[in-house]
């Protein structure tokens, strides 16, 4: 079935806010872990034009965001239903998300971050073909992690 890519509704940002949770380590990425991306995210003018919902057979399977930076590169930041992780799905629809940015934006790259325990996503960004950048510590959801930058050249 076919990907739609339309940009996030309050309902959507609203449902994935406060009913999308990881199991375990990955509960990291609930949105409720962090005060600010949790109110950034219910806040229409915080997610901007660059928030966008993905969904397949009118369910919402996930959702990204994307920010032009410097020169021509995009950075990324996605989510995947909770669901949906785990069980092979992530390589169509990051494939989709990077389709999306390319032809939208145009970009030479597109970069994004991920916290280096989360192996499960950096086999996909890779597979997809990103390569890692570096490592750094990042403050977030009260304590600080380490991250990867991973780069896509288009």
């Amino acid at each position: 079935m076919a990907v739609i890519i339309r940009p996030l509704t309050q309902l959507q940002a609203e449902d994935i806010a406060y009913h999308w949770h990881y199991a375990g380590e990955y509960s990291f990425y609930d949105m409720d872990s962090d005060e600010e991306d949790l109110i950034e995210f219910l806040d229409p003018a915080g997610r901007g034009d660059h928030t966008y919902a993905v969904s397949q057979d009118d369910e919402l399977i996930g959702y990204f965001t994307v920010q032009p930076v410097e020169g021509n590169i995009c950075d990324i930041g996605l989510g995947m239903k909770p669901d949906l992780t785990g069980c092979g799905a992530g390589q169509a629809f990051l494939r989709s998300i990077l389709h999306y940015v390319t032809v939208n934006y145009n970009p030479e790259r597109i970069t994004l971050a991920v916290a280096t325990f989360n192996t499960r996503a950096i086999k996909v960004y890779l597979k997809a073909g990103f390569t890692a950048a570096d490592t750094y510590m990042q403050n977030t959801n009260g304590s600080s992690y380490e991250f990867m930058s991973m780069v896509y050249k288009c």
